[in-house]
């Protein structure tokens, strides 16, 4: 049976998707090597994929909460990660880890950071910078990294970015990359089938703002939806650490998927399509 680690929202998702078990932090803390061993001798998994990763804590919205919570924020997203790519690799297990594009900040004059880019957002924000770290280390084992960006569903849930920007009254209008969950699970499982390893950017083609994504949401599903449109600069004093807006090229990711029916569409198609399920799913849920 092959492994999914961390019972969060990625997770459960990729194991719905893959038909993997998921191991949560009771079944195993992998910040010690000796637990992953024995789940490894119990389970004997072929593929193990790191979905765990703190960004943020119980009552906390958004990455702020690794600011003041370093130690736990470390074992999870540094520790954790290592731990489960070394035991793979000693293991002969192949081994896919959940990066994050938001190691990066700008667009690269215009033309987006590539996999071979090295990170420019080591800083501003604690997050990023345990993402980063761990990215340096991983990426020396022949493992799978697929970097995402803010989670698109086609599902309700307070975990899809649609329902987090919902709870807000201002939003920037900063294009960014993103990811749509129902396409990137698709396009996992192409790459894990062909065993790719290395460093891949897991985002839509394209670049969309979070007014953007509310404005087609006011046009598909709630036509009174409110909100307004503020400045990167007024969201910086409103948040403890700085956020990052990016674009990620994805000509390497789009060149591995092409002809395979696994193709990530162009972001606003994307999120287009992912907003008139969720809307559907609404409509069942009343």
């Amino acid at each position: 049976m092959n492994l999914v680690f961390g019972a969060g929202f990625m997770g459960k998702k990729i194991c719905d998707e893959l038909g993997y078990r998921l191991i949560s932090r009771k079944d195993c803390d992998a910040t010690n090597p000796d637990e992953i061993k024995a789940v490894f001798k119990e389970e004997k998994p072929d593929i193990v994929i790191n979905a765990m990763g703190k960004t943020n804590g119980p009552g906390a919205i958004g990455v702020d909460w690794c600011e003041s919570n370093k130690e736990e924020t470390i074992m999870s997203n540094i520790i954790a990660a290592v731990n489960l790519c070394v035991e793979c690799s000693l293991a002969g297990i192949y081994f896919v880890h959940l990066g994050s594009g938001c190691v990066y900040n700008g667009d690269n004059d215009g033309k987006g950071f590539t996999e071979e880019d090295e990170p420019n957002f080591y800083g501003p924000q604690f997050y990023a910078k345990t993402k980063i770290d761990a990215e340096r280390i991983l990426k020396n084992f022949p493992s799978l990294i697929i970097r995402l960006r803010m989670p698109i569903d086609k599902y309700p849930g307070e975990r899809n970015l649609i329902d987090k920007l919902k709870g807000y009254k201002k939003l920037i209008d900063k294009k960014n990359s993103m990811t749509t969950l129902p396409h990137m699970l698709k396009a996992l499982r192409f790459l894990i089938e062909k065993r790719k390893t290395g460093i891949f950017n897991f985002t839509n083609p394209g670049r969309i703002s979070p007014a953007e994504i509310m404005g087609l949401y006011q046009e598909i599903v709630n036509p009174n939806h409110k909100f307004e449109v503020f400045s990167i600069e007024e969201l910086d004093k409103t948040t403890l650490s700085k956020r990052s807006n990016c674009y990620l090229n994805t000509e390497k990711l789009q060149k591995e998927l092409k002809g395979s029916g696994a193709e990530l569409p162009e972001i606003h198609e994307a999120v287009r399509e992912c907003l008139e399920n969720y809307k559907k799913m609404l409509n069942q849920n009343k």
